[in-house]
């Protein structure tokens, strides 16, 4: 990518990290109704979803960022009893909404708009907490914040699930960012697994618990 492709790609992330809401939507809502992320309809297989069949115990998933419903719909249907799925592009939830219900998963999967960076989600606890990909809109100084918010919304035993790209997907260089994410993470939760895989994008997986004593201080 040339100079000015890094600095445009710079900006917009910038702007969807810490832009208004209301911009925000706009951004989103322009993108996904021009296809612009067509290419990511199809994920079957994703990497992310053993760990998800693995933690989520045919329970409860709460998807930060949800986008337009790639989990809600490839995940096994047997993996879980239901989904919460919440996104600011109201574009990208209506693409959600049709695609379970094509599925047949309309009556175990709800949508809701928001930013999830100032949602205050409903009393509701949930075994996973997923954010695939959305991280990389959480500003680095508000990650444990983010994170710690969110905490109260697991059940006892729950995790949350982050999958990043820590590493550029083709010279297999460290990024900065996403392994600042990770490192905070390590630091401050209890990490049950971690893997990078060297599939396509070289994705992380990593898999973490808010830390035993924090727990016994917030119950």
């Amino acid at each position: 990518m040339n100079l000015v492709g890094r600095a445009i790609q710079f900006a917009r992330g910038a702007l969807l990290s810490f832009g208004p809401q209301a911009i925000k939507r706009r951004v989103w809502d322009s993108e996904y109704r021009r296809d612009m992320w067509r290419f990511r309809d199809h994920t079957v297989g994703d990497c992310v979803y053993c760990h998800l069949e693995t933690h989520t115990h045919h329970g409860s998933i709460l998807d930060l960022g949800c986008g337009s419903g790639n989990t809600a719909t490839e995940l096994s249907d047997g993996a879980y009893a239901s989904y919460l799925g919440v996104d600011i592009s109201e574009a990208a939830l209506e693409k959600a909404a049709q695609r379970s219900a094509e599925s047949g998963r309309d009556g175990k999967n709800r949508f809701a708009r928001a930013d999830f960076l100032d949602w205050r989600p409903p009393s509701e606890q949930f075994d996973v907490i997923l954010f695939r990909e959305s991280m990389y809109h959480v500003p680095l100084s508000k990650v444990k914040a983010v994170l710690n918010r969110y905490a109260t919304n697991l059940k006892a035993g729950g995790v949350f699930i982050v999958r990043v790209f820590a590493a550029n997907k083709e010279t297999a260089e460290i990024k900065h960012r996403p392994n600042a994410m990770l490192r905070l993470i390590e630091d401050e939760f209890d990490v049950v697994e971690k893997r990078r895989y060297e599939t396509s994008g070289r994705p992380t997986v990593i898999v973490f618990r808010p830390k035993e004593e924090r727990v016994k201080k917030t119950g």
